[in-house]
């Protein structure tokens, strides 16, 4: 699958922005707060187009291009959810009315696909003019689980990034909102509500994850089109999914352990297919290092996917324990207060 046509692209393109149109009419437009019925809905129904566009794919080509295409959607899906703590905390900083969240989530995603796909092709191209690049990328991620690794032991809520607070002084906005509208008059002023700065604040801030994630699915499959759409259908999903999970978060306590793994292991996939690819005098007198293995397909499939269930299974026990051991002590807190008062 060393090319894809014009017109697929063309066809996928139009499909993917159709899609974006379609959430804003249907859903943004006419603003409301989406039930967990409804986000539950649509968030399974992106989830299986992802599955049936891996369909597609091994009729249209085969499977092998299809186990890349959902092993890289499961890991930009599951770095996406990673991505939520964050904007749950810009929302919450910026006090976002639950009526207006559903807009500036669409429009923050779809500013940070039109970035990522940028990233892509620029990927892409480096790629094809360095080889050695794939050190750099493996690396990276390498450096990026380690981080997150160590990370994971801290008993810390996340952190907004600090440059997110700077963005007024460069949009000049009210303090005050106008339900979901972007601007509002005060004093005989026209001005812009915060809405505009959380819809910057979520592009940008998924730019920067885009520096874990973009290195991530080059370590999957260096085939533009499937790590466009890969991106593309795990960010579909996401403003449903953050309303479905928006409970569950905090519950998620494991997942950043097992994307530590997850990053590992593409890091290490990725040095590995540059000691074949590569012709760097310094490593094997420029040969291609023959005798490390080449990780296929369906193992990084079983290992991420693998990785992920034991992290979320985890979560939800170990979740589902301390609220136990909550309830307990609440309730031996309560008889003792009881007793003291009879």
């Amino acid at each position: 699958m060393g090319h894809v046509d014009l017109w697929i692209w063309g066809i996928s393109v139009a499909v993917v922005v159709g899609f974006f149109f379609f959430d804003f009419y249907s859903h943004v437009k006419h603003a409301h707060v989406p039930s967990m019925k409804e986000a539950s809905f649509w968030s399974l129904f992106y989830i299986v187009m992802a599955f049936a566009f891996m369909g597609l794919v091994a009729w249209q080509w085969d499977w092998g291009h299809a186990g890349d295409f959902i092993t890289g959607y499961a890991t930009e899906k599951a770095l996406s959810v990673d991505n939520l703590f964050v904007f749950l905390l810009i929302m919450t900083s910026f006090k976002v009315p639950k009526i207006a969240q559903q807009k500036v989530l669409l429009l923050g995603i779809a500013i940070a696909l039109i970035m990522r796909t940028i990233f892509i092709i620029a990927g892409v191209w480096v790629l094809e003019q360095l080889s050695w690049v794939f050190y750099i990328f493996g690396a990276w991620l390498l450096l990026m689980a380690i981080r997150q690794f160590v990370d994971s032991f801290k008993d810390e809520d996340p952190e907004m990034p600090g440059w997110v607070s700077h963005i007024k002084k460069f949009i000049p906005s009210s303090e005050n909102y106008n339900d979901d509208k972007w601007t509002i008059v005060e004093n005989g002023q026209k001005m812009f509500t915060p809405l505009v700065l959380v819809t910057v604040a979520l592009g940008f801030t998924d730019l920067l994850f885009a520096l874990d994630s973009i290195p991530a699915i080059f370590g999957v499959t260096q085939e533009p089109y499937l790590m466009f759409m890969a991106n593309a259908l795990a960010l579909l999903g996401l403003r449903q999914l953050y309303f479905l999970l928006d409970g569950l978060l905090s519950r998620l306590v494991f997942l950043d352990l097992g994307l530590a793994f997850v990053l590992g292991f593409i890091g290490v996939k990725l040095v590995f297919h540059a000691l074949h690819v590569n012709e760097l005098p310094f490593i094997n007198g420029g040969e291609p290092v023959m005798w490390v293995p080449e990780i296929p397909t369906w193992f990084s499939l079983l290992f991420i996917f693998g990785v992920l269930t034991i992290a979320a299974v985890a979560s939800i026990v170990y979740s589902s324990g301390n609220s136990d051991d909550a309830a307990v002590e609440n309730g031996e807190s309560d008889s003792t207060d009881a007793e003291v008062t009879a």
